[in-house]
C-alpha cells in the first residue's frame, strides 16, 4: 500500500485553516474581512473546532486569548486593518505569554484590491515583539501554521502568520494529514496573566529575553528549512519572502535567492553570510522597506525600494523590468470595457442613496457594500475612513460646524458595521448631546465579504439559530428618541423620513431594513418592462446595472439582472416602467 498523503488543491486561506485543524485547534474566531474571510469559513466545517464570527477583531482576539490561556490552541484571523482593531489585546498578550498556542493569521492587501490602505503588518510583529512567519504558497501556509503553534508554545508567545492577497486567494496543492489533539493543563497564575503595572513591569524583560533567544535561534540551526538559500549562476543575491519569492523565481531563475520564511525576527547573520557570497544584494519586497531597513541598520549593504518603490503589488513582469530592463508587451486597452464595481440590481441600498443625492446631502460614510454609493451616478458619499467611523465623524462635524451643517448631513452605516464598532459611537453621540441623523443600512448580512452571518441575523457561522440582536432596541437603549424603520424600496417614505429628521434635536436614527437581494431568490418578484420610453433618462440616475441606454436614447431592461424591486419605476414620471 502507498504511504503517500492525499493532496488537495487549496486556497492559501483554506490551507491555514487546514493546518490549524491538524494542529489541534479547538477555538477559531474572526470578523470577516477580505482577503482573510475564507480561513474561518473553512475551519467552521470541522466539528472538532468551535468556530465563530465575532462582532469585531478585538473581540475575536480576546476569545482566542481566553482559549489559549486555559490550554486549548486557538486561531484568530483578520485582514490587515483588522489587526489595528485587535492590537490592544495582542500587545498585552505578548507580555503574558500563551500557555497553549495562539496563532494570528493576518492578510495584507498590497494594491488595495478591497481595502482602504496598504498597511504593512510586519511592523506589528516588530512593535509587539512577536515572531511572524510568511508562507510562499498554500503548502507552506499549512506547514507554517502548524509550525507557528509549536513556536507559540516553545517560546510562550502569540505568533503571527502573514498572508498577502495572492497567497490567501491563490491555489496550490497541499498534503492533507491527520488531526492531533492538544490540551495543556491550566494553572491560574496572577503574576503571569494579570497585567496590572507591577506585573507588567516584571513581564517586559521576559519579552526581551524571549526575543533575544528567537534571534539567536533563527541565526543558528534551530529553524533549518524555514529560511532557505538557492544559489544560481548569477552572483546577484535576492532577499525576498512570501508571494514575491514566486515572482522572483519566475522572473530571475538564474539569480541567487535568500528566501525568508520567518520575516520577524530576521535572520540577519544568515543573510550577512549569504551576502558575502554575492557580488551585490537586492531586497525585493512589497510595501514598506521592512527587510531592507533591518539589513542596512545591521551594516549589510543592499538596494531595494530605490528600485521597486513603496506602492502597489509587484509581479513577475515588474521584476523583470526593474532588474533586467525587460519590459513586458503592452496590451492595448482600447477594446477592453471598463467594469467598475457597482451595487447589484435590486440592491436595497440604491434607493436610499438616490434620495440622499436628490436632497444634496453631505454623507459621512462607512465600510460595506454601501461604500459604492460614492460612485456615479449616485455620488452620495463624501468620506470613508474605517469601520464604524461614520457616526463619530458625523458627531465631529456637528461639534465643529453646529446644527445648521448637520441639517444637511447624514451618517450612513451598515448593520454588521454598526454592530462591529458603530454602537459605541452612537452612545458617544447621544451622551454628548449631538444632533445628527444616522441611517443604518440593514440588509441582514455582512454583504461585502460574501454574506456572513452576524448577531443581527440570528444565526451563527454554522447557521444555527441563536439570539437575534434587535437594532431598534439597541438604539433605544443608547438613548435615541427619534427612531424610524423604513422600507429602502419606497422612495417616498425614504425622502419624507429623512426630511422629517434632518435638523431635529438629538440623535436621529433611520433603519432602512430589507434583506440583501442576493440572499434569497424568492425575493425576486420578476423583471420590469419598459414600453413607449420617453427617453428622459430619469431611471438611469439610480445607477442600476439592469438598465442601459440604447442608441436612440431609450432605456432597455436586462431581464436576467432585474429583480423587480420597482425603484426605477418610482423615478419614472410617465409610467413607462411596469411589471
Amino acid at each position: 500500500m502507498s504511504n503517500a498523503k492525499a493532496k488537495k488543491l487549496m486556497l492559501g486561506d483554506h490551507a491555514v485553516a487546514q493546518g490549524a485543524y491538524e494542529a489541534g485547534v479547538k477555538v477559531a474566531a474572526a470578523y470577516p474581512g477580505t482577503p482573510s474571510t475564507e480561513i474561518t469559513e473553512f475551519i467552521a466545517n470541522f466539528k472538532e473546532v468551535n468556530a465563530e464570527w465575532a462582532v469585531n477583531e478585538k473581540t475575536s482576539m480576546e476569545v482566542g486569548i481566553g482559549a489559549a490561556m486555559v490550554g486549548r490552541r486557538a486561531l484568530v484571523s483578520m485582514k490587515h486593518v483588522g489587526l489595528n482593531v485587535a492590537a490592544d489585546p495582542l500587545f498585552t498578550f505578548a507580555y503574558t505569554g500563551v500557555n497553549a498556542g495562539l496563532v494570528v493569521a493576518v492578510a495584507d492587501d498590497p494594491g488595495m484590491h478591497s481595502s482602504q490602505n496598504e498597511q504593512d503588518s510586519r511592523y506589528y510583529a516588530l512593535s509587539a515583539h512577536v515572531p511572524m512567519l510568511e508562507p510562499a504558497d498554500s503548502q507552506e501556509a499549512k506547514d507554517y501554521t502548524m509550525l507557528a503553534y509549536e513556536l507559540s508554545e516553545k517560546y510562550d508567545t502569540p505568533v503571527l502568520v502573514r498572508l498577502t492577497m495572492r497567497i490567501a486567494h491563490g491555489r496550490s496543492f497541499v498534503e492533507i494529514g491527520e488531526r492531533k489533539e492538544v490540551e495543556l493543563p491550566y494553572k491560574p497564575d496572577i503574576s503571569k496573566y494579570v497585567m496590572v503595572p507591577a506585573n507588567a513591569r516584571r513581564r517586559h524583560p521576559v519579552v526581551e529575553e524571549r526575543e533575544k533567544k528567537l534571534v539567536n535561534d533563527i541565526n543558528g540551526d534551530a529553524f533549518d528549512g524555514l529560511n532557505t538559500v538557492e544559489f544560481g549562476s548569477n552572483k546577484t543575491g535576492i532577499v525576498c519572502s512570501g508571494m514575491v519569492y514566486q515572482y522572483v523565481k519566475e522572473a530571475l531563475p538564474d539569480f541567487s535567492i535568500f528566501k525568508l520564511g520567518m520575516v520577524y525576527p530576521i535572520a540577519v547573520e544568515k543573510i550577512r553570510e549569504f551576502a558575502g557570497k554575492c557580488e551585490k544584494l537586492i531586497v525585493i519586497e512589497e510595501l514598506e522597506p521592512f527587510i531592507e531597513n533591518t539589513l542596512k541598520a545591521n551594516g549589510i549593504q543592499c538596494s531595494g525600494k530605490n528600485l521597486t518603490g513603496l506602492q502597489g503589488e509587484l509581479s513577475t513582469e515588474k521584476i523583470r523590468d526593474i532588474i533586467l530592463g525587460q519590459k513586458a508587451a503592452q496590451v492595448s486597452a482600447e477594446n477592453i470595457p471598463m467594469r467598475p464595481p457597482v451595487m447589484c440590481a435590486g440592491c436595497t441600498h440604491r434607493g436610499v442613496f438616490y434620495i440622499i443625492h436628490k436632497l444634496k446631502l453631505n454623507v459621512v460614510g462607512d465600510i460595506g457594500c454601501y461604500s459604492l454609493g460614492c460612485s456615479p451616478p449616485l455620488s452620495a458619499m463624501h468620506s470613508l475612513i474605517c469601520m464604524g467611523a461614520s457616526i463619530s465623524n458625523a458627531h465631529g462635524t456637528y461639534l465643529a460646524k453646529g446644527k445648521e451643517f448637520s441639517r444637511g448631513s447624514v451618517a450612513v452605516i451598515g448593520d454588521s458595521t454598526f454592530i462591529h464598532s458603530g454602537i459605541t459611537s452612537l452612545i458617544d453621540a447621544v451622551y454628548n448631546k449631538s444632533s445628527i441623523t444616522v441611517i443604518i443600512m440593514d440588509n441582514r448580512t455582512t454583504g461585502m465579504t460574501g454574506h456572513q452571518n452576524h448577531p443581527g441575523t440570528g444565526k451563527t457561522i454554522t447557521n444555527e439559530q441563536t439570539h437575534q440582536l434587535d437594532l431598534e432596541a439597541i438604539c433605544k437603549a443608547c438613548g435615541v428618541k427619534n427612531l424610524a424603520v423604513i422600507d429602502p424600496y419606497d422612495l417616498a417614505e425614504i425622502e419624507n423620513t429623512i426630511k422629517g429628521y434632518l435638523g431635529a434635536d438629538g440623535v436621529s436614527v433611520i433603519i432602512a431594513k430589507r434583506p440583501c437581494i442576493l440572499l434569497d431568490k424568492s425575493l425576486w418578484t420578476g423583471a420590469v418592462s419598459i414600453s413607449d420610453c420617453k427617453k428622459c433618462g430619469l431611471c438611469l440616475k439610480i445607477g442600476c446595472p439592469a438598465l442601459s441606454k440604447c442608441k436612440d436614447n431609450s432605456v432597455e431592461v436586462d431581464a436576467a439582472l432585474c429583480t423587480g424591486c420597482m425603484v426605477c419605476a418610482q423615478t419614472c414620471k410617465t409610467g413607462c416602467i411596469k411589471k
